[in-house]
């Protein structure tokens, strides 16, 4: 058989084997996708790795020239042993192993290529709980009863407990005067961490303590969620003074939805330190003032929901409490939003590997070669 019969059959199984491949894939596809596959739904996650599809190109070349490179007997009368040797099956179906290879090789590249659609979402079920943080923003957070002072000592806290509770959707909420969604319900922990590391006291305005609007803003963020344990956890030094809706009202929504409220009073008293600036050598200038705390509110708020009520009046009390806040709250399974891609490489390397195991069975069971 001629070189260029040899490439053209190779070209040709190729062609063959790959249209099959790539039906099976598109199978496979259809039964993950949940809509249309197109250009704005669909990307590559590296795309870069298309490069390695020279390899395909390269192993068909290679393969052509070690085919003539064989050894072959030396025959004077080559014209006349053509005529009677006329190619049988076996010479067309011997470039079709070959081909197998390079079309799982070019299979593979599309799989590294990281192909990805955003309906083709994961369905990663997991065991957890739907929870939102309430953190207190107001200026009353400042006081230093807790070290270094509430509002440090809160973010801490909030930080260690997240990067631990890796099962479950968790939203913020932040409230002075007003309330505020700083992140909905998301299973994204860093990002919830570092938007929470960026908090500073002044970045809303924090002359008053709104309780009642805080809860609200995050029983909204609730109002959907399908999970068995809704949860909101309200840090603050509880004695609220500003919104528009009251903690006793907003404390008798959540109850109707079932959602539980966990208080965790921050402070000691209603008097205590806080820096009032620093002088000319950059050290601490303290000074004491009226910060109230509501101890009833937060028991009150809490019984009311079913929750439980915490007073942290130093650190590891702030700790404790939020390990204990969890322990013995049911999980429930909830879907996982959080990636707007999901990967779809499997359906382009079931049909490679088929091939693979297609040429092996094909070499070793037709295409015998004794020595």
């Amino acid at each position: 058989m001629k070189r260029w019969q040899e490439a053209f059959l190779l070209l040709g199984w190729a062609c063959v084997l790959g249209v099959f491949a790539l039906y099976l894939a598109s199978e496979i596809l259809g039964s993950e996708l949940e809509g249309p596959l197109d250009l704005q739904t669909f990307r590559f996650e590296r795309p870069w790795a298309g490069l390695l599809g020279l390899g395909v190109l390269i192993s068909a070349l290679a393969h052509l020239a070690w085919r003539r490179a064989r050894p072959r007997f030396a025959i004077s009368r080559a014209q006349d042993l053509a005529r009677v040797a006329r190619p049988r099956w076996k010479q067309w179906l011997s470039p079709l192993p070959m081909s197998a290879r390079l079309v799982a090789l070019a299979l593979c590249t599309i799989a590294l290529m990281g192909p990805q659609s955003i309906y083709a979402r994961e369905e990663a079920e997991v065991e957890g709980i739907d929870m939102v943080l309430v953190l207190d923003c107001s200026l009353s957070m400042q006081a230093s009863d807790i070290h270094p002072n509430r509002f440090i000592a809160m973010k801490d806290v909030v930080d260690e407990f997240i990067a631990r509770r890796q099962n479950d959707r968790i939203g913020a909420v932040i409230f002075g005067v007003d309330a505020y969604t700083l992140l909905p319900l998301t299973t994204d922990k860093e990002a919830l961490r570092n938007v929470i590391a960026e908090l500073e006291l002044g970045n809303i305005d924090g002359q008053g303590t709104a309780i009642g609007n805080a809860l609200g803003v995050a029983l909204n963020r609730l109002r959907y969620s399908q999970a068995k344990s809704r949860v909101i956890i309200l840090l603050t030094d509880g004695d609220s003074n500003a919104g528009n809706l009251s903690p006793d009202q907003a404390t008798e929504i959540a109850a109707a939805m079932g959602v539980r409220i966990y208080t965790v009073l921050m402070g000691q008293a209603d008097e205590a330190p806080y820096q009032k600036g620093s002088d000319a050598m950059g050290r601490p200038i303290w000074d004491r003032g009226e910060f109230p705390i509501n101890p009833t509110l937060m028991r009150r708020i809490a019984e009311r929901t079913g929750g439980q009520a915490f007073v942290a009046s130093n650190r590891s009390a702030l700790e404790r409490s939020f390990h204990a806040i969890l322990d013995s709250l049911e999980r429930s399974k909830i879907e996982d939003p959080g990636r707007f891609y999901a990967d779809l490489h499997a359906p382009f390397l079931w049909p490679a590997l088929g091939l693979l195991l297609f040429e092996v069975l094909f070499q070793v069971l037709y295409l015998r070669r004794w020595p």
